[in-house]
């Protein structure tokens, strides 16, 4: 656990006692602070009162006196599409409000790095996609090469629930925009911006803030490295702004898009092969069509951005390669999780919008395509026929079935309604060489709690299908 400096003697508010807001109480406590925590739900409420934590109504008028600040978690609204009740109290009472992203950064040092030999680092990653598959895959390239390394934030433990530094340890944090957004301090080592595509805009009061939110982690501070996917018009403004002049290698450009040139730190993959060019010259390749756990384009963009962090890091070339051929992928993630009669059958839950599902679909070819859920805005009008081109038949699930129906065009399908019944027709429909692919491009809140559950329910249903259930 990381104790929390700075309110040593002080109450600080709570809200939100789910995994990253009980683990705030605790190093807040630990810290030598008095953490008064709320939460709406009685559940969680007396959950933290198994765990000792000290209760305080937030919902009260006086429930502001003496408080030196209130730590909030990512999922509560503090401003669009209108803030929280308890988090506007608190904002009119002048109470500043954080969470705990911020205190971490303000935290994680401690006396005992005076005696290092090699100052620990963070790694923090952001981005619309990818994100918690380029974390990953850092964190792995680091273990692989035998650097002592956590994972945490948005994936992994919490923030402050992790272990203290040890020598020379890197913190790899994934950080979705609501937790950037809000932190006071973000000042990581090496900061990694993925790409950027609409999403959560109603939190963010519409692209412009969800950019903002994104650009906190470079702009606090200013990381020692920026890694910066150049592929959106952001992207490339955001690498800009960063950048002193067109050789200064502090800014690593990423892009599977087209061949990246100049005298700067480049990192770009075309055609399946990642290269590594720095001041002009090449320094760097791998061959990423050989490594299974990671296929297609948009895992190609997830492992540059993970190689030029680790080469921030002094790692090799050779090095990093032979972590990528042992890299297994994330669950949910384009995750190959049966194979039967030459037919492959992969889980891509994690694709709850359009452009991820465009993604997966990009990576395969002869697809039986398992859709559907709870749409988004637009629903997948937006998929082209070169974005369809490698499916063979969609099987479509969940409330947005039928409209979705309507917007495959000339692609064959069929209405499932369920998962069991569209994995067993996608099965009984396939033929060697096909991969029946789960990219949802839909949220999972009209069948599944999380997209979690639902790919756990596609990868049971394969388990019994290929074991002959």
């Amino acid at each position: 656990m990381i104790p929390v400096k700075g309110y040593e003697g002080q109450k600080v508010a709570v809200l939100g006692l789910g995994r990253s807001g009980l683990a705030t109480a605790h190093a807040l406590e630990e810290g030598g602070a008095e953490a008064l925590c709320w939460d709406d739900s009685r559940e969680a409420r007396e959950h933290a009162e198994g765990q000792a934590l000290i209760l305080h109504d937030l919902t009260k008028a006086n429930a502001w006196q003496d408080v030196a600040a209130l730590i909030v978690s990512p999922g509560i609204p503090h401003i669009y599409p209108e803030p929280n009740r308890v988090i506007a109290a608190a904002m009119e009472a002048g109470v500043p409000v954080d969470n705990d992203i911020g205190l971490f950064f303000r935290s994680f040092a401690d006396g005992d790095w005076d005696s290092f030999d090699t100052m620990p680092k963070v790694i923090a990653v952001t981005g619309s996609n990818g994100k918690s598959t380029t974390s990953a895959l850092i964190h792995h390239v680091l273990e692989h090469a035998g650097r002592p390394a956590q994972l945490a934030g948005n994936i992994g433990r919490g923030v402050l629930d992790i272990d203290p530094a040890h020598d020379g340890e890197v913190v790899v944090l994934e950080l979705s925009s609501y937790q950037t957004e809000l932190a006071r301090a973000l000042t990581p080592d090496v900061a990694v911006f993925t790409n950027l595509s609409p999403d959560h805009l109603d939190r963010h009061g519409g692209m412009g803030g969800y950019f903002a939110a994104k650009r906190r982690l470079f702009a606090e501070g200013g990381p020692d490295r920026a890694v910066i996917g150049v592929d959106e018009a952001e992207g490339v403004y955001l690498a800009g702004q960063m950048s002193e002049g067109p050789a200064d290698d502090r800014v690593i450009r990423v892009s599977v898009d087209r061949k990246l040139t100049g005298p700067g730190w480049q990192v770009y993959a075309r055609k399946g092969f990642l290269s590594e060019y720095r001041k002009g010259r090449q320094v760097g390749s791998i061959d990423l069509r050989q490594i299974k756990g990671l296929p297609g384009t948009h895992n190609h963009q997830n492992a540059c951005a993970a190689y030029a962090a680790c080469r921030t890091l002094g790692l090799a070339p050779k090095q990093i390669e032979a972590a990528f051929h042992a890299f297994k992928g994330l669950p949910h993630r384009s995750q190959l999780v049966g194979e039967q009669d030459g037919v492959a059958f992969v889980n891509d839950s994690k694709a709850t919008n359009v452009d991820s599902a465009r993604a997966a679909l990009s990576a395969f070819r002869n697809i039986r395509w398992i859709a559907g859920g709870l749409g988004k805005d637009g629903g997948i009008e937006s998929l082209t026929d070169e974005d369809l081109a490698g499916v063979t038949k969609a099987y479509l699930i969940g409330h947005s079935a039928r409209e979705f129906a309507l917007q495959l065009g000339d692609v064959p399908h069929e209405v499932c309604e369920t998962m069991a019944q569209a994995v067993a027709r996608a099965a009984e429909d396939a033929q060697p060489g096909d991969t029946v692919l789960l990219a949802p491009a839909a949220a999972s809140f009209d069948q599944y709690p999380d997209f979690e559950k639902r790919g756990d329910d596609f990868t049971e249903l394969v388990a019994s299908l290929v074991s002959g259930g």
